[in-house]
């Protein structure tokens, strides 16, 4: 304990120091807090890129050196600003390296975009590179103008999926797991070496499924027959000129050249003053005309459900810790001039115990104000313990492209002497009781130990569906119909009644004001929960989700997903505990 405390002493000054090193910067935008002058006429240049994080971090890293993180809620609310104000006259978007295997936040930025050309201000798009999905991203354009060297690199989706049983095989350990339902398809890539019948069609299921939705939005934003857009999706990807000419892409240029051909970037003949979004995300909402009035809580379930503490994992990213959602929505209820809540899952499941923790208390703050609404808002990810946690809501709202449902639960060890055996360790077991072994990690189940686990995840699985069953108001046989572990898109998850409407959190939030009786053009604040913390909260903050999570930042990659992935159950769930998490899938 004294040597962790040590070590994280160092890591706080270590910290201060880059606090030390930056004071002039942090200085320099103490200056700035009142948000920058707008020029008139003005461009907002957004830069959607990398993997699109659902808010700005606010650990060491991101406290010092990313106050301007670009962050999906951050582009959104430029967006919104910038539709009303009448300083900015045009957008002029630029993704770049979209590296994230999901879609659901891809489709939330689409929609702003979207929603922003109904002011009747021009969005130009400009592609250095353009793969599947930035040129996704961009068809939301009034114009798409790609760099005269680059491909239009847009193909389909395929989806990668890793067995290592055997790799497990090879070095001695038995991967020994039990599940309920046979979509339940998580610790396949343990126990298989390859998809079972289950898995392959629920894959392609959310292939195809995705595939059309991109597909369709591409084909209505060009104005395009479908057929057509399938069709140049199997004839690429596409040398500049020949995406072009199948006008995929409007035409080609330099930045430099975007001036010239586009009126909507000149004024007077000369280039429009150009104004960076991470730099308009400190302009206030006022200054852009809205003033909120009515208050709505927003609260962020974001990343792998565990018990105790929020925090952030090394190769997972941020965890959402069941006693850190407990007390903020508690915090929530206590204040009075919350009109709505609104809670953003974005979370793949986990632990099953922590989210019917969560559970448990939303069900607490709905009917503890029944007038109050519950929103819940998916994000990329609203799977098996995610799903679990936005039963309570009285309307779930997810993205077309968002994966939810995993309707089940899973458990179980890896046995590991063989392999410890191959290494010359021999190992010895002392027990008193019949089944104080049965998390041994040396031994797999024997037979009366698997009923036995059997039997608690039969249980967990069979409240689950009822209480799936009681929120949606179903029966609880036409539930385990569309469960048995199966993840679905949240297009489909609404036709089979698990999901209530799609779009995204703006949307939520407008069901929440219409619930709570707010009129619809009256602007809202959205109160944020956890509310972001302060550099010298995130610098004390205990060393497994500070000091480990500042490094960890730095590494990213399908690589360190995969590893993630494999080794969560061994990381951050206690030994033994029934897992309601959903299977991982590299989707490109």
């Amino acid at each position: 304990m004294a040597l962790r405390r040590g070590i994280a002493l160092v890591v706080a000054l270590i910290g201060l120091a880059a606090v030390v090193s930056v004071s002039g910067m942090l200085f320099l935008y103490a200056l700035t807090l009142g948000g920058p002058s707008v020029p008139d006429r003005a461009t907002l240049v957004i830069r959607p890129g990398g993997e699109l994080l659902e808010r700005q971090p606010d650990d060491v890293v991101g406290q010092v050196l990313g106050r301007d993180a670009a962050s999906l809620r951050g582009f959104v609310e430029s967006l919104r600003k910038a539709k009303r104000d009448p300083r900015i006259a045009a957008v002029l978007l630029r993704p770049s390296a979209l590296d994230t295997p999901f879609w659901g936040k891809l489709q939330e930025l689409r929609d702003a975009i979207l929603d922003f050309r109904q002011s009747g201000k021009p969005v130009i798009a400009y592609l250095e590179y353009g793969g599947d999905r930035e040129y996704y991203v961009a068809s939301a354009a009034d114009r798409i103008f790609l760099l005269p060297t680059s491909p239009l690199d847009v193909t389909g989706i395929a989806s990668y999926e890793v067995f290592l049983r055997g790799t497990l095989d090879r070095i001695g350990a038995i991967p020994d797991f039990v599940r309920i339902g046979a979509y339940k398809t998580a610790p396949n890539q343990l126990t298989e070496r390859g998809f079972t019948p289950a898995h392959r069609e629920m894959t392609e299921s959310l292939n195809r499924d995705l595939y059309e939705q991109i597909v369709r939005g591409i084909a209505d934003a060009r104005r395009k027959d479908v057929a057509e857009v399938r069709r140049l999706f199997d004839e690429g990807p596409f040398p500049p000129e020949a995406a072009r000419r199948a006008g995929l892409v409007d035409d080609l240029g330099y930045l430099d050249q975007l001036d010239d051909r586009v009126a909507a970037l000149k004024q007077g003949g000369s280039a429009r003053p150009l104004l960076e979004e991470s730099a308009y995300q400190r302009v206030s909402p006022a200054a852009a005309g809205i003033r909120p009035q009515s208050r709505i809580a927003v609260l962020y379930v974001s990343g792998v459900i565990v018990s105790g503490r929020s925090g952030y994992d090394v190769m997972n990213g941020p965890t959402a810790g069941s006693d850190t959602i407990v007390e903020q929505l508690q915090r929530i209820r206590d204040d009075d001039s919350i009109r709505a809540i609104v809670v953003r899952v974005d979370s793949p499941g986990g632990s099953s115990v922590a989210s019917d923790v969560i559970w448990r208390e939303l069900m607490i703050t709905r009917d503890g104000r029944p007038s109050r609404p519950l929103i819940v808002s998916m994000s990329d990810l609203a799977a098996s313990g995610g799903y679990y946690i936005s039963m309570p809501a009285h309307v779930i709202v997810a993205q077309p492209a968002t994966l939810t449902g995993s309707i089940g639960v899973f458990g179980g060890k890896f046995a590991i002497a063989g392999m410890l055996e191959k290494l010359g360790i021999t190992t010895e077991t002392v027990t008193s009781g019949r089944n104080a072994a049965i998390d041994s990690p040396f031994a797999p189940f024997t037979p009366d130990q698997r009923t036995k686990v059997m039997a608690y995840m039969e249980e967990f699985y069979r409240g689950f569906v009822q209480k799936v069953a009681a929120s949606r108001r179903m029966r609880p046989e036409q539930i385990d119909a569309v469960a048995q572990g199966r993840v679905w898109t949240g297009q489909q998850a609404r036709e089979h009644g698990l999901v209530d409407a799609l779009g995204g959190l703006d949307r939520a939030v407008a069901i929440a004001q219409e619930r709570a009786g707010i009129a619809a053009d009256e602007d809202v604040e959205l109160v944020t929960y956890p509310p972001r913390r302060t550099l010298f909260e995130a610098l004390t903050e205990r060393l497994e989700s500070s000091s480990v999570g500042v490094w960890a930042q730095l590494v990213t990659g399908a690589d360190v997903r995969a590893m993630a992935a494999v080794t969560a159950p061994l990381r951050l769930f206690r030994r033994g505990e029934p897992l309601a998490l959903m299977p991982w899938v590299f989707v490109r």
